[in-house]
This record gives C-alpha cells, sequence and structure tokens, in this order.
C-alpha cells in the first residue's frame, strides 16, 4: 500500500486509514483482531479510534480504544503502526456540553494513553470544536503535551476552516505547532441537504477544499466511503425499508448527482480493471494535498478491496470526470 507523509511531522501512513470505531463492540474482538492482522499484512499503518467509541451500546468505556489496545499490546511492534484517537467529545448523554477545556483534554488524553496500552499516541485529534474558546488556548494545551511525549503530533475533526485558519495564525505568531491534519466527512457522493442534524459535524465543501489545496493540510475524511454507497449493492429507483444501514444510505445519498457519480465510478473502474468501491477511495488519495481516507471494514473482503484502493492513482482528468467537471 503506498504510504505518504503527513505534512509538519515525522509521520509516514499508508493512505488508507483503518477506522476501528465498532472493533471490540459491534464487531467481536477476535474477528477484530483477525482484521487488525490482515490490514497490517496489507501494507497498512494506520489506525484510527476514539475515546467515546461504542459508548453507546452500554458494554463499558472505551471499547474500541481497549480492544486496539490489548492487540498492540499481544503483538507487539508498537513503532510499526501510527494510532490516531480522539478525545474532547461532549459527554453523550449532555452534547451541548463543551469538553475542551485544558482539564478536560489532559483528562481524555491520559485516558486513552491507559486504554490504548502506549506511552504516545501518534495522532491525537480533539473530536470536536467549542468557538467559545480561543483556538490559540487550545493550541498552547496541546504543545504542552507535545513538548511531555505523549503526542508526536495533533488535528482537529469537525473544525470549520475558519476555526482551522484561526488556529493556524495563532501558531505562526507564536512559533509553536499548530494542527497537522483536520477530519471532516467527505466523500465522492453528494449529500442530500440538510440530512446531517448535527451542527457540530464538519462537511466538506468547496470553500473548505480550497482551503485545504492551498494550505496543504492533510484531511483525514471520515464516511469516505459513503457507507457503501459505491459498494455494488444500491441503484436508481430502489426500495429500501425503514431501518438498517441501506435505509441510512438512501436518506443520506439517493439523488441525482450521487447516482451519477456512482455511473461515472462505474465507468472509470471498468477502464482501469478495478472496482467503483476502490474508485471512490482513489479519488480522495489522488487529491493534491495528503488525504488518507478512513475505511471501516468489518469483513476480510471489504478490507481486501479497501487497501486495494491505496495503490491507486487517479489522473487530475480522471477525478474532474468523477465529479462531472465539479472540483469536488
Amino acid at each position: 500500500m503506498n504510504k505518504r507523509a503527513i505534512p509538519g511531522t515525522s509521520i509516514e501512513a499508508s493512505v488508507i486509514c483503518l477506522g476501528t470505531s465498532a472493533y471490540g463492540g459491534t464487531l467481536p474482538k477476535e474477528e477484530a483482531f483477525e482484521l487488525l492482522d490482515l490490514f497490517t499484512e496489507l501494507g497498512g499503518n494506520f489506525l484510527d479510534t476514539a475515546n467515546v467509541y461504542e459508548d453507546w451500546l452500554g458494554k463499558g468505556k472505551s471499547t474500541s480504544e481497549r480492544t486496539l489496545g490489548e492487540w498492540l499490546r499481544l503483538r507487539g511492534g508498537r513503532d510499526r503502526v501510527i494510532v490516531a484517537t480522539k478525545g474532547g467529545h461532549p459527554d453523550l448523554q449532555s452534547m451541548s456540553v463543551s469538553r475542551l477545556s485544558k482539564e478536560a483534554i489532559v483528562h481524555d488524553l491520559e485516558q486513552s494513553l491507559g486504554h490504548l496500552q502506549t506511552d504516545y499516541i501518534d495522532l491525537y485529534w480533539l473530536h470536536r470544536d467549542d468557538p467559545s474558546i480561543p483556538a490559540g488556548e487550545i493550541l498552547e494545551t496541546l504543545n504542552e503535551q507535545l513538548a511531555a511525549g505523549k503526542i508526536r503530533a495533533f488535528g482537529c475533526s469537525n473544525w470549520k476552516v475558519e476555526r482551522i485558519e484561526e488556529a493556524r495564525q495563532y501558531a505562526e505568531c507564536k512559533g509553536i505547532t499548530g494542527f497537522a491534519a483536520s477530519q471532516p466527512l467527505w466523500n465522492l457522493a453528494v449529500l442530500n441537504e440538510g440530512i446531517i442534524a448535527d451542527p457540530t459535524v464538519a462537511i466538506m465543501d468547496e470553500k473548505s477544499l480550497a482551503y485545504y489545496k492551498e494550505h496543504g493540510m492533510a484531511v483525514v475524511p471520515f464516511s469516505s466511503q459513503a457507507n457503501g454507497f459505491f459498494g455494488g449493492r444500491y441503484f436508481r429507483g430502489q426500495a429500501i425499508q425503514t431501518g438498517g444501514s441501506a435505509h441510512i444510505v438512501k436518506a443520506h445519498y439517493f439523488n441525482e448527482a450521487s447516482f451519477d457519480r456512482l455511473d461515472r465510478a462505474k465507468q472509470l473502474a471498468s477502464e482501469l480493471g478495478t472496482t467503483a468501491s476502490r474508485i471512490a477511495l482513489a479519488y480522495l488519495t489522488s487529491q493534491p494535498f495528503p488525504v488518507f481516507p478512513i475505511a471501516g471494514a468489518n469483513k476480510r473482503e471489504y478490507m481486501l478491496d479497501s487497501c486495494a484502493a491505496g495503490t491507486i492513482t487517479l489522473t487530475k482528468e480522471q477525478l474532474l470526470f468523477l465529479t462531472g467537471g465539479s472540483p469536488m
């Protein structure tokens, strides 16, 4: 699998990042271990989790982190993988209450270090933003953790580019380290307008895309496969019953623009001898700035397919073809 450096850091990560949100909870631990082993065998080294993942199942705190931590302990070779986790997320029972104070950030970081059974985290994300707190104040806290050796780099998840720019300017002015990467919702499909009700979720748009291109900032998008929209199971006019993941896909992506992109991905896949799902991931990894899409593979065949996308590089013309000439 291709690897790429995250600018401003010493991190070189596989272009496909493995999302482990369901590992150890929805996906049994033994199956999770098998998939983690397979990912590394295929050349992957970039793992993404979060302090809150699977908390909603009621099976205990941070099931995903704990599962990944146990796998790391059993397999060894901590220095061969890039571990990314997220903190600073509001409590699930009180989503309106920010947790980006210095105390909350340090608390979550220390907790994650324990869950992951490691002395350091390669890329530490802030899971949400709080615009009422100056970006500089947050950066100072993160730089303290950087100096302490507890993190190698840090990024922001679900931050708007205006706030990212505020942080960039502060870091430049003070001569300290800024955000190395951003984690928004982004994929080749076109979201139905207004479907994401949560205002704290950052969605890639043309303004954001222009910002990342201008600054060459690394992006690690979630929902990068549009919940399986490009996997061959969906078509125009398809009747889908209420409930289940297919219902979510229909609600989010069933529109003419998305199906047009699906048709184009299928056509290009046929020309290149690959699959539409791989093309959808390669659309992201082939951007003119570093992009590491998070693939949430929970089956062996999905893992093989997603990782195969990590060897495909599309041309500028092919990228424009996929979007019908649109910049995104």
